[in-house]
């Protein structure tokens, strides 16, 4: 019985986004029942995809993604997977009609993460940053607006703008592992074997720019998704704040988090924050 199957897919890529994320899987709950399954759909997929070039260290990593990206091409076509998660992805994917080149663009970026581990310039580091965040923030995007396409061109720079920001925060908060661990290095012209608070001060003023796009778009959103994003959006932020008042040599050596009393805080301060319509 498909249904059944369809269920367990469902309960599949919802148990991914709360194992992996405490943080996503909190803003997701804020989001309307309407559309939160929709949105554990896709992060079920990027977060497999994700997890195949970053930490199966012990396996052949590009065969791995040779046969999910096989995998997800047949999901799409068939509209079925026997890959729950890609199962419940293809449902989300055709439900709202998601553009294909939001999905390639998607595989292309974490394909690039198998061999390529150095971005020299600020054009390599916009087309890995559009791939592996901005269109992630599209495919949301088409979720909160129910594919209404006029909504959707309204509100995708934003979207792109928030999605650069949240992933440019992710580079920042896990330099260390990126840098040690996996020898990548995303942000150009910035030696991190040497970073110095001018060369973080840089960073963070880029990323500063991109939360203030994405905040105008979220003030825009329909009701069923406006507080889960802003949500998102103050964790992010506060991650950011915290690596502000991080010296450069530390972000270096440590993973800065934001414990979880803390997420609670912000959870509380943020509805007050939205229900006084102060975002």
């Amino acid at each position: 019985m498909k249904a059944l199957f369809d269920s367990v897919s469902h309960q599949c890529s919802k148990a991914v986004t709360k194992s992996y994320s405490t943080s996503f899987s909190l803003a997701t709950k804020m989001l309307s029942g309407s559309i939160r399954q929709d949105i554990y759909n896709i992060y079920g997929f990027v977060r497999f995809a994700d997890e195949i070039v970053d930490t199966f260290h012990d396996y052949d990593k590009e065969t791995l993604f040779n046969h999910f990206e096989n995998d997800l091409e047949m999901a799409l076509k068939q509209k079925i997977s026997l890959n729950p998660i890609l199962n419940s992805f293809q449902e989300t994917y055709h439900k709202y009609a998601i553009d294909k080149h939001l999905v390639d663009s998607f595989m292309k970026s974490m394909r690039l993460d198998l061999h390529k581990n150095v971005y020299l310039t600020d054009d390599e580091y916009r087309q890995y940053i559009y791939g592996s965040a901005d269109v992630v923030g599209l495919m949301c995007l088409k979720v909160f607006v129910k594919g209404d396409s006029e909504k959707y061109e309204s509100l995708k720079d934003s979207a792109m703008s928030l999605g650069s920001a949240f992933q440019k925060v992710n580079f920042l908060r896990d330099l260390k592992a990126d840098h040690e661990d996996l020898s990548r290095t995303y942000f150009p012209n910035t030696d991190l074997n040497k970073l110095d608070e001018i060369s973080k001060k840089a960073i963070i003023d880029d990323i500063e720019i991109d939360f203030a796009n994405g905040l105008q778009g979220i003030r825009e959103l329909p009701i069923e998704a406006k507080f889960g994003v802003f949500m998102a959006y103050r964790y992010y932020s506060q991650l950011l704040k915290k690596l502000k008042k991080t010296p450069a040599l530390d972000i270096k050596s440590s993973r800065i988090r934001v414990p979880n009393y803390k997420k609670i805080e912000l959870l509380t301060r943020s509805y007050v924050k939205y229900q006084l319509n102060l975002m």
